[in-house]
Protein backbone atom coordinates (compact mmCIF):
# COMPACT_ATOMS: atom_id res chain seq x y z
CA UNK A 1 0.00 0.00 0.00
CA UNK A 2 2.80 2.67 0.45
CA UNK A 3 3.50 3.05 -3.24
CA UNK A 4 0.14 4.00 -4.33
CA UNK A 5 -0.02 5.66 -1.02
CA UNK A 6 2.80 7.74 -2.09
CA UNK A 7 2.13 8.29 -5.60
CA UNK A 8 -1.92 9.46 -4.26
CA UNK A 9 -0.79 12.10 -1.99
CA UNK A 10 2.43 13.36 -4.70
CA UNK A 11 0.11 13.82 -7.49
CA UNK A 12 -2.59 15.51 -4.95
CA UNK A 13 -0.34 18.05 -3.69
CA UNK A 14 1.69 18.32 -7.48
CA UNK A 15 -2.20 19.33 -8.73
CA UNK A 16 -2.50 22.11 -6.16
CA UNK A 17 0.99 23.60 -7.44
CA UNK A 18 -0.15 22.94 -11.65
CA UNK A 19 -3.34 24.89 -10.80
CA UNK A 20 -1.78 27.62 -8.72
CA UNK A 21 1.07 28.01 -11.55
CA UNK A 22 -1.87 28.26 -14.18
CA UNK A 23 -3.42 31.17 -12.26
CA UNK A 24 -0.28 33.27 -11.57
CA UNK A 25 1.40 32.01 -8.47
CA UNK A 26 5.16 30.19 -9.47
CA UNK A 27 5.85 29.38 -5.92
CA UNK A 28 5.68 26.14 -5.73
CA UNK A 29 7.35 26.48 -9.50
CA UNK A 30 10.02 28.13 -8.08
CA UNK A 31 10.51 25.98 -4.65
CA UNK A 32 10.65 22.79 -7.26
CA UNK A 33 7.92 21.65 -6.01
CA UNK A 34 6.34 20.80 -9.71
CA UNK A 35 7.78 17.26 -9.78
CA UNK A 36 6.02 13.79 -9.21
CA UNK A 37 9.84 13.07 -7.53
CA UNK A 38 8.44 12.21 -4.43
CA UNK A 39 11.58 13.41 -2.49
CA UNK A 40 10.79 16.91 -2.55
CA UNK A 41 7.15 16.47 -1.17
CA UNK A 42 7.81 13.81 1.76
CA UNK A 43 7.00 14.35 5.45
CA UNK A 44 8.72 12.67 8.01
CA UNK A 45 5.60 12.30 9.75
CA UNK A 46 3.08 11.99 7.12
CA UNK A 47 4.64 9.85 4.47
CA UNK A 48 6.91 8.16 6.59
CA UNK A 49 5.98 7.19 10.15
CA UNK A 50 2.46 7.20 10.37
CA UNK A 51 2.29 4.44 6.92
CA UNK A 52 4.42 2.92 8.86
CA UNK A 53 3.25 2.72 11.80
CA UNK A 54 -0.47 2.09 10.61
CA UNK A 55 1.16 -0.82 7.87
CA UNK A 56 2.40 -2.70 11.17
CA UNK A 57 -1.59 -2.85 12.50
CA UNK A 58 -3.03 -6.06 11.26
CA UNK A 59 -6.04 -5.19 9.08
CA UNK A 60 -5.36 -1.70 9.51
CA UNK A 61 -5.68 0.98 6.74
CA UNK A 62 -2.88 2.52 5.75
CA UNK A 63 -3.12 6.66 5.82
CA UNK A 64 -0.60 9.24 5.08
CA UNK A 65 0.04 13.25 3.84
CA UNK A 66 2.65 14.78 1.78
CA UNK A 67 3.86 18.39 2.61
CA UNK A 68 1.49 21.00 1.39
CA UNK A 69 2.55 22.45 -1.45
CA UNK A 70 2.99 26.50 -0.74
CA UNK A 71 0.38 28.71 -2.20
CA UNK A 72 0.65 32.57 -2.03
CA UNK A 73 -3.33 34.03 -2.97
CA UNK A 74 -1.90 37.40 -3.37
CA UNK A 75 0.21 35.99 -6.75
CA UNK A 76 -3.07 35.07 -8.27
CA UNK A 77 -5.10 36.78 -10.77
CA UNK A 78 -8.40 36.69 -8.94
CA UNK A 79 -7.89 35.08 -4.79
CA UNK A 80 -10.60 34.53 -3.91
CA UNK A 81 -11.58 32.83 -7.50
CA UNK A 82 -8.52 30.95 -8.12
CA UNK A 83 -8.17 29.84 -4.54
CA UNK A 84 -11.32 27.62 -5.18
CA UNK A 85 -9.94 26.24 -8.15
CA UNK A 86 -6.38 25.45 -6.63
CA UNK A 87 -8.24 23.91 -3.39
CA UNK A 88 -10.45 21.55 -5.63
CA UNK A 89 -7.36 20.46 -7.97
CA UNK A 90 -5.95 18.11 -5.14
CA UNK A 91 -9.21 15.83 -4.56
CA UNK A 92 -10.24 15.41 -8.28
CA UNK A 93 -6.47 14.59 -9.17
CA UNK A 94 -7.29 12.11 -6.41
CA UNK A 95 -10.77 10.82 -7.98
CA UNK A 96 -8.84 10.80 -11.55
CA UNK A 97 -6.30 8.57 -10.10
CA UNK A 98 -8.98 6.15 -8.30
CA UNK A 99 -10.94 5.95 -11.96
CA UNK A 100 -7.57 5.49 -13.98
CA UNK A 101 -6.91 2.72 -11.33
CA UNK A 102 -10.61 0.89 -11.33
CA UNK A 103 -9.65 0.61 -15.33
CA UNK A 104 -6.68 -1.14 -14.51
CA UNK A 105 -8.45 -3.27 -12.20
CA UNK A 106 -10.58 -4.31 -14.57
CA UNK A 107 -7.99 -4.59 -17.27
CA UNK A 108 -5.92 -6.97 -14.80
CA UNK A 109 -9.12 -8.98 -14.16
CA UNK A 110 -10.01 -9.15 -17.53
CA UNK A 111 -6.55 -10.87 -18.62
CA UNK A 112 -6.73 -13.61 -15.80
CA UNK A 113 -10.52 -14.15 -14.81
CA UNK A 114 -8.75 -16.35 -11.90
CA UNK A 115 -7.91 -13.56 -10.17
CA UNK A 116 -12.06 -12.31 -10.31
CA UNK A 117 -13.37 -15.85 -8.58
CA UNK A 118 -10.34 -16.01 -5.96
CA UNK A 119 -9.70 -12.46 -5.05
CA UNK A 120 -8.04 -11.75 -2.54
CA UNK A 121 -6.01 -14.97 -2.83
CA UNK A 122 -6.48 -17.64 -1.18
CA UNK A 123 -4.85 -20.68 0.64
CA UNK A 124 -5.10 -23.55 -1.31
CA UNK A 125 -6.36 -21.39 -4.11
CA UNK A 126 -3.80 -22.35 -6.78
CA UNK A 127 -2.78 -19.37 -8.88
CA UNK A 128 -1.58 -18.63 -12.32
CA UNK A 129 2.32 -20.34 -12.21
CA UNK A 130 3.14 -18.46 -16.03
CA UNK A 131 5.08 -14.98 -15.89
CA UNK A 132 1.82 -13.14 -16.59
CA UNK A 133 -0.28 -14.89 -13.27
CA UNK A 134 3.08 -13.70 -11.27
CA UNK A 135 3.20 -10.13 -12.46
CA UNK A 136 -0.92 -9.70 -12.30
CA UNK A 137 -1.12 -10.36 -8.69
CA UNK A 138 1.09 -7.39 -7.34
CA UNK A 139 0.05 -5.56 -10.43
CA UNK A 140 -4.03 -5.88 -9.12
CA UNK A 141 -3.43 -5.70 -5.60
CA UNK A 142 -1.54 -2.49 -5.89
CA UNK A 143 -4.82 -0.80 -8.76
CA UNK A 144 -6.84 -2.05 -5.77
CA UNK A 145 -5.12 -0.41 -3.13
CA UNK A 146 -4.82 1.99 -4.92
CA UNK A 147 -8.23 3.32 -5.67
CA UNK A 148 -9.52 2.64 -2.25
CA UNK A 149 -6.87 5.13 -0.97
CA UNK A 150 -7.57 7.53 -3.59
CA UNK A 151 -11.15 7.59 -2.89
CA UNK A 152 -11.02 7.90 0.65
CA UNK A 153 -8.58 10.60 0.10
CA UNK A 154 -11.09 12.32 -2.43
CA UNK A 155 -13.44 11.74 0.37
CA UNK A 156 -11.70 13.27 3.61
CA UNK A 157 -10.64 16.26 2.02
CA UNK A 158 -13.79 17.42 0.70
CA UNK A 159 -15.36 17.56 4.40
CA UNK A 160 -15.47 21.36 4.92
CA UNK A 161 -12.84 21.32 8.09
CA UNK A 162 -9.73 23.59 8.30
CA UNK A 163 -7.33 23.15 6.63
CA UNK A 164 -8.87 20.14 4.38
CA UNK A 165 -9.77 21.48 0.60
CA UNK A 166 -13.17 21.32 1.44
CA UNK A 167 -12.94 23.83 3.69
CA UNK A 168 -11.08 26.31 1.13
CA UNK A 169 -13.70 25.84 -1.46
CA UNK A 170 -16.09 26.39 0.92
CA UNK A 171 -14.46 29.95 1.82
CA UNK A 172 -14.59 31.37 -1.85
CA UNK A 173 -18.03 30.67 -1.94
CA UNK A 174 -19.40 31.64 1.03
CA UNK A 175 -19.47 35.86 1.75
CA UNK A 176 -16.26 37.75 3.42
CA UNK A 177 -17.73 37.82 6.78
CA UNK A 178 -18.96 34.14 6.60
CA UNK A 179 -15.67 33.23 5.30
CA UNK A 180 -13.73 34.81 8.10
CA UNK A 181 -15.36 32.30 10.47
CA UNK A 182 -13.28 29.67 9.07
CA UNK A 183 -10.13 31.31 9.12
CA UNK A 184 -10.75 31.77 12.63
CA UNK A 185 -10.65 28.22 12.92
CA UNK A 186 -7.84 27.23 10.75
CA UNK A 187 -5.40 26.89 13.98
CA UNK A 188 -7.28 24.87 15.57
CA UNK A 189 -8.68 22.59 12.67
CA UNK A 190 -6.18 19.67 13.38
CA UNK A 191 -8.04 19.53 16.91
CA UNK A 192 -11.11 19.21 14.50
CA UNK A 193 -10.13 16.38 12.80
CA UNK A 194 -8.62 14.58 15.60
CA UNK A 195 -12.06 15.24 17.53
CA UNK A 196 -13.81 14.05 14.29
CA UNK A 197 -11.81 10.80 13.94
CA UNK A 198 -12.32 9.91 17.47
CA UNK A 199 -15.68 10.50 17.82
CA UNK A 200 -16.21 8.20 14.38
CA UNK A 201 -16.69 5.20 16.23
CA UNK A 202 -19.71 6.33 17.91
CA UNK A 203 -20.93 8.84 15.34
CA UNK A 204 -19.24 8.15 12.19
CA UNK A 205 -19.95 10.94 10.22
CA UNK A 206 -16.72 10.31 8.54
CA UNK A 207 -16.81 6.67 7.49
CA UNK A 208 -20.49 6.98 6.52
CA UNK A 209 -19.66 9.87 4.23
CA UNK A 210 -16.70 8.12 2.45
CA UNK A 211 -19.03 4.74 2.16
CA UNK A 212 -21.37 6.98 0.49
CA UNK A 213 -18.82 8.70 -2.10
CA UNK A 214 -17.51 5.01 -2.51
CA UNK A 215 -21.19 3.84 -3.31
CA UNK A 216 -21.50 6.58 -5.53
CA UNK A 217 -18.02 5.51 -7.70
CA UNK A 218 -18.88 1.91 -7.80
CA UNK A 219 -21.93 2.66 -9.35
CA UNK A 220 -20.57 5.03 -11.92
CA UNK A 221 -17.39 4.11 -12.46
CA UNK A 222 -16.72 0.13 -11.38
CA UNK A 223 -17.35 -2.38 -13.81
CA UNK A 224 -20.19 -4.75 -13.04
CA UNK A 225 -18.10 -7.52 -12.55
CA UNK A 226 -15.97 -5.92 -9.95
CA UNK A 227 -17.65 -6.46 -6.17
Amino acid sequence: MLVPLMAAVVFHECAHGWVANFFGDQTAKNLGRLTINPLPHIDLYGSIIVPLMLSLIPGGFVFGWAKPVPVNPDQLHNPRRDMAFVAIAGPLMNLFLAIVSSLLLALFLYLDPTLQANWPPQPGVEPRRDLLGMILVPLTAMALSSMIINIVLFSFNLLPVPPLDGSRVLRSLLPVSSAEVLNRLEPYGMFLILGLLMLNSYIPIISSFIGMVFQVFQHLFLPAFIT
